[in-house]
């Protein structure tokens, strides 16, 4: 192909152009000085604590499966080996839990989350996304949260496997939201019409956690 031909459309590079026109994964997010780095009502640790329902299922990546469907063109089950085909990723971000404590500068390895909707496509009446883990637990976020330019589905911290204590061998980061929203160990992605709450969501947390609002609670 010479350099000034341009190769045909494919049913990717339309969807792509589709999102962008309709401002379907603009978060409204900006860039933050680093005097409002810190949400509202946070302090910094340099530690990871670690919080869960009670149990951490140890998922072996022989045994692993990733499930995207609902609102796709392509429903998807991956094994260990196909997502670590698919294109990966570095990030660095900052977190916050709903619990008050923050950490810095977190690395990431994975992939992001806008790579694995490239390859289900999600369908113009998606908007939300519903996340099931391998321990039961869910969450609900807005489709546009879950294609953060940031997001990653993580494999690795700080340069190591992600261990099971925080949600290995894989786990959901979205940094702009309260963490309780970055499932661990997650199994399942599907993509909805409109919302449902999550295990949280339905016991008092707040439907949407932006950290900045100090979204914690549903009457808040």
């Amino acid at each position: 192909m010479s350099d000034d031909q341009t190769p045909a459309d494919s049913k990717l590079t339309t969807s792509k152009r589709r999102w962008a026109a309709e401002g379907k994964f603009l978060t409204g997010r900006i860039s933050r000085p680093e005097a409002e780095r810190l949400p509202p009502g946070q302090h910094l640790v340099k530690n990871w604590p670690v919080l869960d329902l009670g149990q951490q299922p140890v998922i072996s990546t022989e045994t692993w499966r990733l499930d995207v469907r609902g609102l796709v063109e392509t429903t998807r089950t991956l094994t260990w080996a196909d997502f670590q085909a698919i294109e990966q990723s570095t990030g660095l971000s900052d977190i916050h839990c709903v619990t008050t404590w923050s950490r810095y500068d977190n690395k990431w390895k994975g992939v992001s989350t806008r790579d694995l909707l490239d390859l289900a496509m999600p369908k113009p009446e998606a908007a939300y996304v519903m996340l099931t883990s391998y321990d039961g637990y869910t969450t609900n976020l807005p489709l546009a949260d879950f294609a953060a330019e940031d997001a990653i589905l993580a494999t690795a911290w700080e340069g190591l496997p992600l261990t099971p204590e925080h949600g290995g061998p894989m786990r959901l980061v979205v940094p702009h939201l309260y963490f309780w929203k970055s499932a661990k160990w997650l199994r399942r992605i599907e993509l909805m019409p409109a919302d449902q709450a999550g295990f949280w969501e339905k016991n008092g947390y707040h439907i949407h956690g932006d950290p900045w609002r100090e979204q914690r609670y549903s009457d808040d």
